[in-house]
């Protein structure tokens, strides 16, 4: 999946959310080929979504994290771009 492929109206709420999430620093991510999402310390109910979202390039990994650790999520450039529409809805 590339990231420019990816548009508002193709995500769904839940990915919306999850994005949302990152933005307000409330998400970490598992430094991983597959990286999982955890928001407020939990587990994302739907990892296959965050999944895409990373594969998307809208959340980046930092560079050099130990495997299989936690670290905090962040958005890319893109990512970024794709929440500020969302910044007023809850």
């Amino acid at each position: 999946m590339n990231e420019r492929a990816i548009d508002l109206e193709g995500l769904s709420y839940r990915a919306r959310a999850m994005l949302r999430a990152v933005a307000q620093g409330r998400a970490e991510i598992t430094v991983s080929l597959e990286p999982d999402l955890y928001v407020d310390g939990l587990p994302c109910s739907d990892q296959s979504t965050a999944h895409r979202l990373a594969h998307a390039g809208l959340i980046r990994l930092p560079a050099g994290g130990v495997p299989g650790s936690r670290v905090p999520a962040r958005l890319s450039e893109t990512g970024q771009e794709l929440v500020e529409p969302l910044a007023s809805v809850a």
